[in-house]
């Protein structure tokens, strides 16, 4: 399982992002409903080929649960993240994949069954207003939207049978096996994740936080690290037994009051469950690669082997390979990448 990372970046730049019949389907199946084809508004892409389990599967191989959101802006890195899925795993008719939409878009869920017209998929309607009265402003825009914090209320919108869940962040590409990630042990954790006790845990918080015992005193007898919340694995039964989306929720009224913190959904996760998760190979997330969150300038990858890629910060690949300026992590990116553009594009 292990490789290094130049062996990865020499395979991923060979494979190819899929292809198969580019015929849309017109009609789609949507909770007991016919809904029409994606709209003209809604950006067109090539039909992924058909996945099968291999003879490894027999019994269905144990269902994975992946859960990520759905948004007109992120649409194309969320096709690339789960065809990635898809073509790395050995059983890709085990993968269920749960979207949470801010509204119920048929656009959106007909691009995903059109793209992919054998996946195994349920959409959910995340309501905005259960958060909007409880969002500061943070240092970028694209932070602030609802859909941001769709991740702590997870637990609250999944059915009952779902009992572990990856949630993935919309700008990620996982080149290994995503059964490897789901079977993590969580060691009776509420969340698995890659950790990072280097990084300095003070810059996620105001001087306002750390002069005021009652508020920082929140860590004690804990040793808090920053971990990414766009890849995580979670046990929705203990999420949900133990309050978490409430605890969530009281630290951004929190923030509301006195600023304690400058990003957006982030914070509130770390000062609930930092130093309390089951840390996860670091391979898991390769994330930083859009840059920092102001500028997004072109970041390289870590050393050490590679299992999921994130584009996290502000760049985002699609956008950067469309401008012709891309950084030269976007090229692992890119055959991934199913969008069909409306007019041809000529290359210099």
């Amino acid at each position: 399982m292990a490789r290094c990372a130049i062996a990865v970046v020499a395979a991923l730049l060979v494979l190819l992002g899929g292809g198969g019949n580019a015929a849309a389907r017109i009609r789609v199946e949507y909770s007991g409903m016919v809904i029409r084809r994606p709209s003209s508004s809604i950006p067109s892409f090539r039909e992924a080929p058909a996945f099968r389990n291999g003879e490894e599967c027999a019994g269905g191989g144990g269902r994975v649960d992946v859960a990520m959101t759905l948004d007109a802006n992120y649409l194309r890195g969320t096709m690339a993240g789960v065809l990635s899925i898809l073509q790395h795993t050995a059983c890709p008719e085990s993968v269920s994949f749960h979207f949470l939409a801010a509204g119920m878009d048929a656009d959106l869920a007909a691009a995903v069954r059109a793209t992919f017209p054998y996946l195994d998929l349920r959409v959910y309607r995340f309501d905005p207003s259960r958060v909007r009265g409880r969002i500061s402003r943070s240092i970028r825009h694209a932070l602030d939207q609802p859909l941001n914090y769709a991740r702590i209320y997870l637990a609250d919108t999944l059915p009952p049978d779902v009992r572990r869940v990856i949630y993935l962040d919309s700008d990620v590409v996982v080149v290994d096996d995503i059964r490897a990630l789901a079977s993590v042990d969580l060691g009776g954790h509420v969340v698995g994740a890659p950790e990072y006790c280097h990084a300095n845990f003070t810059n996620y918080f105001t001087d306002a936080f750390w002069s005021d015992p009652e508020l920082n005193g929140t860590f004690a007898g804990r040793r808090p690290c920053y971990f990414n919340t766009g890849v995580m694995v979670m046990d929705v039964g203990k999420w949900r037994a133990g309050g978490y989306t409430r605890r969530v929720e009281r630290w951004m009224e929190v923030q509301k009051q006195t600023r304690i913190y400058h990003l957006g959904s982030l914070p509130p996760f770390l000062l609930v469950l930092a130093g309390d998760i089951q840390a996860v190979d670091h391979r898991w997330n390769q994330h930083g690669l859009g840059g920092d969150n102001v500028k997004g300038r072109c970041r390289g990858l870590h050393p050490g082997p590679i299992s999921l890629l994130h584009w996290s910060g502000k760049g985002k690949p699609w956008i950067r390979l469309d401008a012709r300026r891309p950084c030269a992590v976007d090229y692992l990116w890119a055959p991934y990448d199913l969008f069909r553009p409306s007019s041809p594009v000529l290359e210099e």
